[in-house]
């Protein structure tokens, strides 16, 4: 009997948990609307919090996922945290909108690297990452990454050719950690 006990396996299962609801009627088309919508939340945090926004094909929040707590000036992100909501609620796009508890609202040199590997990561699942945002101060501002022009439409090439298959340059999204830049 000790030994079947040596091989036992726990069956685990992935659920999404539902908590409180925001409401929102509007899709979601322009920054204002999202920080509207979450920002005055986030800006009312003492340390880094980095939020999903699931989007439904008509815009509108399908909800929200408080992804990463982090401290006063960072939050750890991984992107299969921050896409594990947004396939388990069927989401058509996502936004990113986090925290800047300074009130500064540049992007960090991190913010800037999670934006352009999470481009491209959803662009490959097929749920487009439509914004980050940046909020701070008093939820009046904010930062974001597509109206400033720094998110570029992810330019990922799909082939059936594996002679085609550029190994050392796809190397880049795969198998990198957070601490593997």
């Amino acid at each position: 009997m000790g030994r079947r006990n040596a091989f036992k396996l726990d069956v685990v299962s992935v659920r999404l948990v539902r908590d409180i609801p925001l409401y929102s009627e509007v899709a979601i088309e322009k920054p204002e609307e999202a920080v509207s919508l979450i920002g005055e939340t986030l800006c009312g945090m003492d340390r880094e919090i980095v939020c999903v926004l699931n989007l439904g094909s008509d815009g509108r929040p399908i909800n929200c996922n408080f992804a990463s707590m982090g401290a006063l000036n960072y939050a750890t992100v991984h992107p299969r945290e921050l896409l594990k909501t947004s396939i388990l609620s069927n989401a058509v796009s996502m936004l990113l909108i986090h925290n800047h508890p300074s009130k500064s609202l540049s992007p960090s040199k991190e913010d800037v690297r999670v934006t352009d590997r999470m481009q491209k990561l959803c662009s490959l699942i097929g749920i487009p990452l439509m914004d980050h945002i940046i909020v701070g101060g008093d939820n009046r501002e904010y930062f974001s990454f597509k109206e400033k022009g720094i998110m570029k439409n992810a330019c990922i090439n799909y082939t059936a050719n594996p002679q085609y298959l550029d190994w050392e340059k796809d190397a880049g999204l795969i198998g990198k950690g957070a601490g593997g830049r």
